[in-house]
């Protein structure tokens, strides 16, 4: 499917809910599926790629019911023989499930093959295939991805250091440290998302953390719950960005996850000179929920600073088509895992932009980019539903309209985006390929 999206006639204005966070859908579906009882989960993503986790929970044994909005897991793994989990296009899903499901002994005897999409199957799998080996996992893959072959097995937990700061290899590790024998300590070489050291403890598992330092006794057994999703910052990102780049909006996003561990979008968007506010107000779980609220400003481009990356990575598709307009140049550097996303997410907004107008200078581990007019036209999202709604935001100020192709893969995290866009003002409208 292509998206067509007219530059905007009037001022976006309203409210709007993004949906649920999808790291911690993605994490409350496996801790669900580990532990014993029943959680209770509101507020679950409604997602292909964070239903391919529920699904790969329920294949390996666990039961995971839908009512009223709720989502209702008995967790109880095994023994399920040979089984194939297609986690679609989540790497989230993939990698935490490695780890989860490595050690299980209720496993033991099984044979598991996680696959992916196209898409997925070209990430790389070895940054958590070298630490589970380490354990003691009987994990192979396939030239270092996808397809993995796992037989669960006992694990010797370790002391590990990842080599970039990963939320995924961090969160894999832990969760493989729950059935491991010993302590496993997790070094952070720097700052990544928190979401399972936060989620653990709620479901009754001790953590200690000393500094960049987690430490996690093997053996715990996981208590189920009851838990709410808060909206996901990073859908958020978009919707925030709209209003600032539309003349005249002003837009509130309710209900949105505010963990100072992935903030670093609403810091750069700030530090550009938006005029943008946020609040945590309450606490939704383990999580800080809150709201933030945008209006329309003229911004200018900055030098990101290398430590706000880590707290951003998965914004920076719309934060480089915010950088197209803003004033002056935007410099990224210390970017380079955004080249083993869903895309080379640096490369493809690179080469969108410049099919915009927008003069672009790609680098190894960034980009500078230099601000200006839209000029509209034809782009491609490459399969990767962040550079897509990144690029329709753009369109909303571009010269004419803006049409992008592949924009279906949206509905992966952000399945109501157009409408949401639309119910604030927008004109954004789906076109089947031979429509276009």
């Amino acid at each position: 499917m292509k998206l067509l999206v007219t530059p905007a006639r009037k001022p976006l204005t309203g409210r709007c809910q993004p949906p649920g966070d999808k790291s911690v859908s993605h994490r409350l579906a496996i801790l669900g599926g580990l532990a014993a009882g029943q959680t209770v989960i509101t507020g679950y993503l409604d997602s292909a790629d964070t239903h391919a986790t529920l699904a790969a929970m329920a294949a390996l044994g666990a039961s995971v019911e839908h009512h009223d909005g709720e989502i209702r897991i008995d967790g109880g793994l095994g023994p399920v023989g040979r089984v194939t989990l297609d986690l679609g296009n989540s790497g989230t899903g993939v990698r935490l499930l490695a780890g989860a499901l490595a050690g299980r002994p209720e496993l033991f005897g099984s044979e598991l093959t996680l696959i992916g999409d196209e898409s997925l199957s070209r990430r790389p799998m070895g940054r958590i295939i070298e630490p589970l080996g380490a354990m003691g996992a009987d994990l192979e893959g396939h030239a270092g991805c996808l397809p993995l072959r796992l037989r669960p097995s006992a694990l010797q937990a370790i002391r590990y250091t990842p080599p970039v700061a990963s939320a995924q290899i961090k969160s894999a590790v832990l969760l493989a440290g729950l059935a491991a024998q010993g302590e496993t300590v997790l070094v952070e070489p720097g700052p990544s998302r928190d979401h399972t050291e936060r989620l653990l403890p709620a479901f009754g598992v001790e953590l200690e953390q000393h500094g960049n330092e987690l430490r996690l006794r093997g053996g715990q057994r996981l208590r189920a719950g009851g838990f709410h999703v808060p909206g996901d910052l990073s859908s958020a990102a978009f919707i925030l960005a709209a209003g600032l780049l539309v003349p005249g909006s002003e837009l509130t996003v309710d209900n949105v996850g505010i963990n100072p561990s992935r903030d670093g979008v609403l810091r750069i968007l700030q530090a550009m000179g938006g005029d943008l506010a946020w609040q945590a107000e309450r606490s939704v779980g383990a999580e800080p929920v809150g709201s933030a609220r945008v209006r329309s400003a003229r911004l200018a481009g900055i030098e990101i600073p290398p430590e706000w990356v880590p707290l951003a990575i998965d914004e920076f598709p719309v934060v480089m088509a915010l950088a197209a307009v803003a004033s002056g140049q935007t410099r990224i550097s210390g970017a380079a895992e955004l080249r083993v996303k869903e895309s080379d997410r640096l490369a493809v907004m690179c080469r969108q932009l410049e099919r915009l107008g927008v003069k672009v200078e790609e680098t190894e581990d960034g980009a500078c980019v230099h601000g200006g007019a839209i000029a509209g036209g034809e782009v491609d999202s490459c399969g990767d539903h962040r550079i897509a709604m990144s690029l329709a935001v753009l369109g909303l100020v571009a010269e004419a309209p803006v049409l992008i192709a592949n924009a279906e893969w949206i509905r992966t995290s952000f399945p109501g985006f157009v409408d949401d866009l639309r119910a604030l003002g927008a004109e954004l409208e789906w076109q089947a390929e031979e429509d276009s």
